[in-house]
C-alpha cells in the first residue's frame, strides 16, 4: 500500500540453467550465445484490474573471455584471441531480441583498469553489430558510485529516461 492504495506487486526471478556456475569459473558465453549466469527479472504490478509488467536480464558480457582464480583478490579478465567472438554474440542479441524485443544494454563494468580491455571490445561488438535493436550505455559504477556517493545513479537514470519511456 503507497498512499492509501493498495496494489499487487509481484518479483519473479528465473535464472537459465545454460551456463550456470560460481563467480570466476563461469564467464562469457558458449557458441550457441548463452550468456553465463543468465537471470531474467520480472516486476508485475496489479491494479485495480489493470496490470503493468518489466522485464530485465542480466548475465555475463556475452563475448568468449575467463577470469580464472588465482591467488589474487580479483584475477584478471583474458579475452579469448582464438575464436570468433561475433557469431555466439550475434546469437545471443537475436535470441534476446526475439524474447525480449529491444535491448537497452547497461554496463556497469569498470573503464579503467583490468576491466577496461571488456568495455572496450563490448562496445566494438555492439557497434559492429549495427542492429537498431540493441542499444549500449557504459557507466563506471564504482567511479561514479565511489563513497556512497548513490546521488550520482542520477547520471545512468537520465542517460536511460527516454529508452525506460519507450
Amino acid at each position: 500500500s503507497i498512499n492509501g492504495k493498495c496494489f499487487d506487486w509481484l518479483l519473479v526471478s528465473r535464472r537459465s540453467c545454460f551456463r550456470a556456475g560460481v563467480r570466476y569459473y563461469v564467464r562469457g558465453i558458449d557458441s550457441e550465445g548463452h550468456a553465463a549466469n543468465f537471470v531474467e527479472t520480472e516486476q508485475i504490478v496489479h491494479y485495480k484490474g489493470s496490470k503493468a509488467s518489466f522485464v530485465q536480464t542480466r548475465g555475463s558480457i556475452p563475448f568468449f573471455w575467463s577470469q580464472r582464480p588465482n591467488l589474487r583478490y580479483k584475477p584478471k579478465p583474458q579475452i579469448s584471441k582464438s575464436v570468433n567472438h561475433m557469431d555466439g554474440f550475434q546469437r545471443h542479441f537475436d535470441s534476446q531480441i526475439i524474447s525480449y524485443g529491444k535491448q537497452m544494454i547497461v554496463n556497469l563494468v569498470n573503464q579503467k583498469g583490468s576491466e577496461k580491455p571488456l568495455e572496450q571490445t563490448y562496445a566494438k561488438m555492439v557497434n559492429s553489430m549495427a542492429n537498431g535493436m540493441v542499444r549500449y550505455v557504459a557507466f563506471d559504477f564504482h567511479k561514479e558510485c565511489s563513497r556512497m556517493r548513490w546521488d550520482r545513479l542520477q547520471i545512468l537514470v537520465d542517460q536511460l529516461t527516454e529508452q525506460q519511456d519507450e
